[in-house]
């Protein structure tokens, strides 16, 4: 373990085990966790090959996070890390999520209470600490696929065959490792786009898993071939800086309530 900015060196069967913490955070992307950092303190940065970890204080509490990227295969390598690196209590996926029950309105925070595949089958369950809540429409579930539910349509056909009233693309795979650990999960998330909003096309590709680097390629080249989709994902990006926030509160919340 290292602190923050220096480098990160191998442990040895000599090195004491870090403390525990009380709950580990996976982000996917680093506009989900810029205000929720921005509220801990006594911040340090652990390095591996592979992820970026910090740990800092929250509501008086330790608490482990990480940006993992994109998509399943990313959220599950962060978890198990976590869970061999800190010894969390909890393990909790945190993001934004794309609306599917028209109920739910964009910029909403929901606590869904299970995790279910596309076909509404295998479900999870999922922490209802600190009180399960959407808004106030309890016993949301939450279906987890691999790419955007980009368009209305897209979202009204994944609602029907799920039975879901959210999407999004790690909660699925950050429960099971958790479950495999004998960790409990939480799902917090907020509500980025409605079931009746269309999303920028672009969005898609900047969503698919890939590396920042590639990503801002992405970027570039899609606003090359249609200038106004600088504007569109400009608005995207206002919007999540907004929503980041609400999610930084609820986690604190969340935290602070913890055994």
């Amino acid at each position: 373990m290292t602190s923050m900015n220096q480098p990160a060196s191998e442990p040895t069967d000599r090195s004491p085990p870090a403390p525990p913490c009380a709950a580990a955070i996976v982000f996917a992307v680093a506009v989900e966790a810029d205000a929720f950092e921005q509220l801990a303190t006594e911040v340090v940065e652990i390095r591996s090959a592979t992820h970026r970890f910090r740990k800092g204080i929250v509501a008086g509490r330790p608490v482990a996070w990480c940006v993992a990227g994109i998509g399943e295969q990313a959220a599950a390598s962060a978890v198990r890390l976590l869970v061999a690196g800190h010894r969390p209590g909890m393990i909790v996926t945190a993001g934004f999520a794309g609306g599917l029950d028209p109920a739910l309105p964009r910029g909403g925070l929901v606590r869904p209470v299970a995790s279910v595949t596309e076909r509404g089958s295998e479900s999870i369950p999922l922490s209802v600490i600190g009180g399960a809540n959407a808004d106030g429409h309890p016993g949301v579930t939450i279906v987890t696929v691999p790419h955007v539910a980009a368009t209305a349509e897209s979202k009204r056909r994944l609602a029907a065959s799920s039975g879901a009233a959210v999407v999004d693309m790690e909660t699925r795979a950050v429960a099971t490792v958790a479950r495999e650990a004998g960790l409990p999960c939480a799902s917090i998330r907020v509500i980025s786009d409605s079931a009746d909003q269309d999303l920028p096309r672009e969005i898609t590709a900047l969503a698919a898993p890939q590396s920042a680097a590639r990503r801002l390629g992405t970027a570039l080249a899609a606003v090359v071939r249609r200038p106004a989709a600088a504007g569109d994902l400009w608005r995207v990006w206002e919007q999540a800086v907004i929503d980041g926030r609400t999610l930084a509160a609820a986690l604190v919340d969340f935290v602070a309530v913890l055994p």
